[in-house]
């Protein structure tokens, strides 16, 4: 089964596509591509829809409601931490 993974930057523009190419190359390099469908947004689009994904990357500050749902996608940009971020997404594909 596909899962959906969204990821969202302040603006939908800048941040957002940089980090999308980061992960397009992960998942390809690791043979995940197959398993994930790549959505790209602003948060202030998708605060509403955050249930319909099943991963959820961000690089800007979410609601502390959601908070719990969203993997900081800041390591993609700062490259500290993407061991650990990387695992979380992986863990996630394939629950």
């Amino acid at each position: 089964m596909t899962k959906k993974l969204l990821i969202m930057c302040g603006t939908g523009v800048a941040t957002s596509t940089v980090v999308t190419g980061k992960m397009k190359t992960w998942l390809k390099e690791n043979g995940l591509e197959d398993k994930v469908a790549l959505h790209q947004s602003k948060i202030s689009d998708e605060l509403n829809r955050i249930d319909d994904y099943d991963i959820i990357v961000s690089t800007t500050i979410v609601p502390d409601d959601i908070r719990d749902k969203v993997i900081d996608g800041v390591p993609l940009l700062t490259g500290m931490g993407l061991d650990e971020m990387y695992d979380r997404i992986e863990e996630k594909i394939n629950q």
